[in-house]
């Protein structure tokens, strides 16, 4: 545990409000989204960079390992503390004061501790909105930090295309500040430094403010559920899509019967669109939008999917089954039901991989075809970013299955799944979650030692004190 001296010296730097020691208030920091749990030894709430800077100094020159904690969202153990009771979660939830918005260069400056949904909220009534969509309310620093990607990657890209600057405070015995918090969209004077914290999950430093580029909010938007005709068919299915729709295509998420029989079991409200509530095997949730008010004589959104789907359901050898296009927030409700439907199924290991977007399909019906052999009671419930080839292969196991009670059961169907991904698919285990402690062992085998040697150098030149999950060297 951490010696009373460094508990009153950072009660110092912090004050009453910025500091939990109680066991029953730092519970919520120590525990995950996915039950990942740990052991504090006390949670520090800086509400400012400077504060920041004056607790990394300390925590340093002490020897104390320090653990960032943004939104507490990801699903890889990669913001909870470790079982030893010796770390000290830095929590960024009071870094919400700053937010500065400049509608003439559609940007804005937060901090990190504001969630995306507030950062949303007020934004709306300006016609703006930070493009990152996704089902978690995760908080801003985090978002940098794991360069999340979301439902809208496709039209918008990642939290890396989205950023513009940054501020960051380093893990070395001075607790140093980096500004990087630049607004320019062009500025090709070096190395592009905010890129070393993006994506970095905290090892390289600390995310304490954030310089976004904002997208004007969609002012018509269409969407429709897309059965295709089978797995080989999504593919074609996709590519005859933005060969008609081009920039007007925002979303092409595919969603397994298996997640969507979940959702609708777990959520009563969720209207089953299907004829005969019979769930498709396998579906794909698309969106088309324009961000301007339909002009006089301009055809209705609506009207364009359903003209485009028409063609693709009378071309030749046709990719489409069947269609439904519908209401916007109905259609989405599925989608965004899935996660915690899935969760309620029984036990749940989450993975999340990527693939070239042709390979996507085969690794999904590699699965499907394997999977039931080496374990007999695992459902899959996958779901995901069909058109970055990102996808989330959520495995069910019953509570009170064999394979609930197997200890070595998660960490058996990882090795297999990795493997399978990385090397007969040349995918990647991490798609957008990063490099927590569940990923640990699959970074340090699927990462060349050239690529270590270099991340340890640099981490040695940034963060040299004990800082973050995740072990890069």
């Amino acid at each position: 545990m951490i010696d009373r001296r460094h508990i009153e010296a950072l009660g110092r730097i912090l004050g009453e409000k910025g500091m939990l020691t109680d066991e029953q208030d730092i519970a919520p920091y120590q525990t995950g989204i996915r039950f990942d749990r740990g052991v504090a030894a006390l949670v520090l709430r800086p509400c400012s960079t400077d504060k920041v800077s004056a607790c990394l100094a300390y925590c340093v020159g002490a020897g104390i390992a320090v653990v960032p904690q943004s939104g507490n969202t990801g699903v890889v153990s990669g913001s909870t503390p470790d079982d030893s009771g010796n770390q000290v979660v830095l929590s960024l939830d009071r870094m919400t004061e700053v937010f500065e918005l400049d509608i003439d260069n559609r940007s804005l400056r937060v901090g990190a501790g504001m969630r995306l949904s507030e950062v949303n909220r007020r934004l709306k009534p300006h016609g703006l909105f930070f493009p990152i969509d996704l089902g978690a309310d995760p908080a801003i620093g985090g978002m940098l930090a794991t360069n999340t990607g979301g439902s809208r990657f496709l039209k918008y890209g990642d939290v890396r295309r989205n950023t513009l600057g940054l501020t960051a405070v380093l893990a070395d015995a001075e607790g140093t500040v980096v500004d990087l918090g630049s607004d320019l969209r062009k500025n090709n004077t070096g190395l592009d430094w905010k890129q070393i914290f993006i994506g970095t999950f905290g090892v390289f430093g600390v995310v304490t403010e954030g310089v976004l580029n904002l997208e004007r909010l969609p002012r018509q938007v269409a969407t429709a559920y897309l059965v295709p005709r089978s797995a080989a068919h999504v593919m074609p299915l996709l590519q005859m899509m933005e060969d008609r729709l081009g920039a007007y295509l925002s979303a092409f998420e595919g969603m397994s019967g298996n997640s969507m029989r979940a959702a609708l079991a777990h959520v009563p409200s969720l209207r089953n669109p299907f004829q005969g509530g019979a769930v498709p095997d396998y579906m794909i949730l698309t969106e088309l939008s324009r961000t301007w008010e339909r002009r006089d004589g301009e055809e209705p959104l609506e009207d364009v999917l359903n003209g485009v789907l028409a063609e693709i359901l009378e071309s030749a050898e046709a990719p489409l089954a069947d269609a439904y296009v519908g209401p916007a927030h109905e259609m989405w409700a599925m989608r965004h039901a899935l996660s915690e439907g899935v969760k309620s199924y029984g036990k749940l290991t989450a993975l999340d991989v990527s693939f070239r977007r042709g390979e996507i399909m085969n690794f999904c019906e590699r699965m499907k075809r394997d999977m039931p052999v080496l374990f007999p009671e695992a459902i899959i419930c996958d779901f995901g970013h069909i058109a970055d080839g990102g996808v989330h292969l959520n495995v069910v196991v019953p509570e009170t299955g064999a394979l609930a009670a197997d200890p070595t059961f998660q960490e058996r169907l990882r090795d297999w799944v990795f493997k399978v991904a990385v090397e007969d698919f040349g995918g990647s285990f991490s798609a957008e979650h990063g490099i927590g402690r569940k990923n640990q062992a699959y970074y340090d085998l699927y990462t060349p030692d050239t690529l270590k040697r270099l991340a340890r150098g640099l981490k040695a030149i940034t963060s040299p004190g004990e800082m973050g999950v995740a072990k890069i060297g």
